[in-house]
């Protein structure tokens, strides 16, 4: 008996990191769903498999599951106090419930100065802004009816909208998912006085980097409705007015305000239309779809919003979805041109401006691009330099779709189901 049960544990240990390799490789590969059952059977057989337990955490967390992903990850914290990574994703888990206080409690002991993973991902866990909204519900909605729509002041190159900051005159905007939370211009925050809570390094286009404050608002006008108390990036922007067709551009509506709503992107009509974020005008909603693509996403870091793909014959991947990206339908990774084969137009090479500075754009041509089942062909991209965040997440991003794919849809946001609905 004695050598059979060191037979027995000599075959666990041997199966244990296997499994472990394997579950990681469906990770890295995005097969996120795959991946979740294989960490399951692993704690199933070893409770206390700290890995495992993490990345079921952080699988819950990339699939919005916020209940499932405060488990795993309390559980994680259990087991090994001292380490961030879980504290880190755990804060995350309650910023998104907008529980601003137990998102900076998650942190305590964390140096989010120097912490990797919140410089990387979670850049906007600022304990010292999350503390400033003690007593106040962030994003509290005031207004009356279900929803509120805003018309673009232009569609092309981005769509561009009138809003109010703190009950000041109309400003413009220009919505792009590829921003987290609501951005002020650097100059525009100083003229309204607007606290400041210290600065990261931010990642922008073509891997350049720019300095990104963190800041707070009271109200942001929106159509009928004024949304209260929300946290603020805080960059230069204004230098994007020309480039937007803008007299003056002062902010960004991004990805964490439209998180707080049925979001619309309705490019045929030139309108954003927010709904209230219930089951009635989900199921309202539904109901009055025709013909429409339904694309599963996840979110990865604090606003990535990312759904499988497809580039030329190339094997399903991951993209994410960028509204703005200007200029082009889709942006890809170095490595994923090579591999599709696209050749880039550098004889008609030419400068731009983007978040982090000036850069040099080279135009190419993706032959075949889909996002979920809605398919488009000879759609237009450009390489600006590096992706930085091929890689960054643990699994492989091939790049990013853009306003050029996007514009000829109407575009819901489902973030309760999270889906992407492309209907016309």
């Amino acid at each position: 008996m004695a050598f059979a049960s060191s037979t027995c544990l000599a075959q666990a240990a041997e199966q244990t990191p296997s499994a472990i390799a394997a579950a990681d490789q469906l990770f890295q590969k995005g097969e996120f769903s795959k991946a979740g059952e294989q960490y399951a059977r692993i704690v199933a057989g070893a409770p206390d498999d700290y890995s495992a337990i993490l990345q079921l955490g952080r699988i819950a967390l990339l699939s919005n599951h916020l209940d499932d992903a405060k488990t795993w990850l309390e559980r994680a914290i259990a087991l090994r106090p001292g380490d961030s990574d879980p504290k880190v994703m755990l804060a995350e888990t309650y910023y998104r419930r907008d529980d601003f206080e137990k998102a900076a409690a998650s942190l305590d002991g964390v140096d989010v100065s120097t912490n990797q993973l919140v410089l990387n991902q979670y850049p906007t866990l600022n304990v010292a802004k999350l503390k400033s909204f003690r007593g106040q519900t962030p994003y509290e909605v005031l207004g009356d009816g279900q929803s509120t729509r805003l018309k673009f002041l232009r569609m092309d190159p981005l769509p561009l909208v009138s809003v109010r900051v703190n009950g000041g005159e109309e400003v413009t905007f220009f919505i792009d998912t590829g921003g987290s939370e609501v951005a002020l211009d650097t100059e525009f925050a100083r003229e309204l006085g607007v606290p400041r809570f210290g600065a990261v390094q931010g990642t922008f286009s073509g891997g350049q980097h720019a300095e990104v404050e963190h800041g707070r608002i009271d109200a942001l006008k929106l159509g009928d409705w004024t949304v209260r108390n929300l946290p603020a990036a805080i960059l230069p922007l204004r230098q994007l007015s020309e480039g937007l067709g803008a007299k003056r551009i002062d902010g960004i509506i991004g990805t964490t305000l439209f998180y707080h709503f049925l979001t619309t992107l309705d490019y045929p009509r030139g309108e954003l239309v927010l709904r209230r974020k219930n089951a009635t005008n989900l199921e309202q909603f539904t109901a009055s779809l025709g013909k429409s693509v339904s694309v599963p996403f996840w979110i990865a870091s604090d606003h990535f919003m990312v759904g499988w793909g497809r580039v030329n014959s190339l094997p399903p991947t991951l993209l994410f979805v960028d509204t703005g990206l200007a200029g082009a339908g889709v942006k890809l990774a170095e490595s994923v041109i090579k591999q599709a084969g696209i050749k880039l137009e550098r004889d008609k090479a030419q400068s731009g401006s983007g978040g982090g500075g000036t850069l040099e754009i080279v135009p190419y041509v993706v032959s075949h691009l889909s996002f979920g089942d809605a398919r488009q062909e000879n759609v237009p991209g450009l390489y600006d330099g590096p992706f930085p965040w091929e890689n960054l997440f643990g699994f492989h991003l091939a790049g990013m779709v853009g306003h050029d794919f996007f514009k000829r849809y109407v575009v819901t946001f489902d973030f309760q189901n999270m889906k992407i609905i492309l209907s016309q």
